[in-house]
């Protein structure tokens, strides 16, 4: 069993100083979001992403900012016994949590570091790269883009997607057609008011592989209850129905589903470069009532709907409500009461490598902390196991994620548990 132990901490810098007086003001949707041959490209690569090296401030109006200021991102170098293949035989959630560090924003965070970056050296090979951030500041799809950076600058010297930074678009700024009332805009109203607290249960992560062939099946049965081209469901909206369903049995409901809020990177649907660095994913709700659960058709369609609704109009709309409301900075749609499925599909995970021959083998992704009814994230898998290939990882409490875990329904596909319950063999 590899165990990490921690070598040393250091702060990276940029090799390039920013100007004095450079501030870089958080958008309403980040405010919605209440070392070895490696260390001296990562500070080669931190010289274009100034926002990762300054340090939280408040501007004048109460609102977050950061202040560039070359302080620096934190760098942990750790040591674990083994080999990459033997910790991931037995790896479960705590233990990946350990191959990432993070420091909890203290009340005055003046000198505390937004971003930190873990790098775990197996002893009998392979290396572990963790980032961990605020989500005040990024999402996943940023952090992946940080990463790629980084690795770009280690193996050809040059960064091959820079970041882009720039406020988000408001095309509905001053504009008569403002609807204050859609869909995605009563889902983050209602999220305002509604209280949300931590978790006290211990929590289990289950990652399932689910195979192209395996996505492509679902997807065809899906297809023939569809009424038109438009209609018929993504690899997202099918393993996300198929996990809906699951869920809700897991979770006891007797009548219809449970809600599940869909989240989705809205990068292109407001016209943004892929390499726009700050928060820029929605989410909408899925309402579970009425939905039965022997149906996945229904499911499937009600996805596809709500996701049809996050379009430009609905996106712009959301955002000009944000910009001018007040109790905005209470929500936490994210990671919020609700069970919370998100999208990404577009993270080009296996894409980031280091040194030639040596290509990612697992990736992993965590919000912290649970909040709410639990988590679904659905990723690409490696290139090599065909283009609707993903990964499905599902964080609940432990006696639901067991349900899920044995679920038929699940185990009718047959998908390849990668991390399951510590108490149960795997049987696939």
């Amino acid at each position: 069993m590899a165990e990490v132990s921690y070598l040393c901490k250091r702060i990276v810098v940029s090799t390039k100083l920013v100007e004095p007086g450079k501030f870089y003001q958080l958008s309403v949707l980040d405010r919605a979001m209440e070392p070895y041959r490696l260390r001296l490209p990562i500070s080669i690569a931190l010289s274009c992403f100034p926002i990762m090296t300054g340090r939280l401030k408040r501007n004048n109006l109460g609102h977050w900012m950061i202040k560039c200021n070359d302080a620096g991102v934190r760098m942990v170098e750790a040591r674990a016994n083994g080999s990459v293949e033997e910790w991931l035989q037995h790896a479960d959630r705590e233990k990946e949590l350990k191959l990432v560090h993070w420091q909890a924003m203290p009340h005055k965070p003046c000198f505390w570091s937004t971003f930190y970056v873990q790098l775990t050296e197996f002893v009998e090979g392979g290396l572990a790269v963790g980032l961990s951030c605020t989500h005040l500041l990024v999402d996943p799809i940023c952090a992946t883009l940080f990463i790629k950076a980084w690795a770009d600058t280690t193996l050809i010297g040059k960064i091959i997607f820079p970041p882009v930074f720039h406020p988000l678009p408001r095309w509905r700024l001053g504009s008569t057609n403002f609807k204050p009332y859609n869909d995605l805009i009563n889902h983050y109203r209602y999220h305002t008011y509604e209280p949300t607290a931590v978790s006290e249960l211990k929590h289990v992560t289950l990652t399932f592989a689910f195979t192209d062939s395996m996505v492509r099946t679902r997807m065809a049965a899906a297809r023939t209850t569809c009424t038109s081209d438009d209609s018929i469901p993504s690899p997202f909206e099918t393993l996300a129905e198929l996990f809906c369903v699951s869920l809700s049995k897991a979770k006891g409901e007797r009548q219809g589903l449970i809600d599940m809020s869909i989240c989705l990177d809205v990068r292109k649907v407001l016209n943004l470069d892929k390499g726009y660095f700050g928060n820029c994913m929605v989410c909408n709700m899925v309402n579970g009532e009425g939905l039965h659960k022997n149906k996945l058709s229904d499911a499937a369609m009600a996805i596809v709907e709500v996701v049809g609704k996050m379009d430009t109009e609905g996106v712009s709309d959301l955002i000009e409500w944000l910009q001018t409301n007040k109790d905005h900075q209470a929500l936490s749609v994210m990671n919020g009461c609700d069970l919370i499925c998100v999208n990404l599909d577009c993270m080009e995970l296996y894409s980031i490598v280091f040194e030639d021959g040596f290509d990612p083998f697992r990736v992993s992704c965590y919000i912290e902390q649970v909040i709410g009814l639990g988590q679904v994230f659905i990723l690409p898998s490696s290139d090599g196991e065909g283009p609707l290939s993903r990964m499905v990882m599902v964080t609940l409490d432990q006696d639901e994620a067991i349900g899920v875990f044995k679920d038929s329904l699940i185990l009718s596909f047959s998908p390849t548990v990668l991390i399951g319950p510590t108490e149960l063999p795997r049987p696939f």
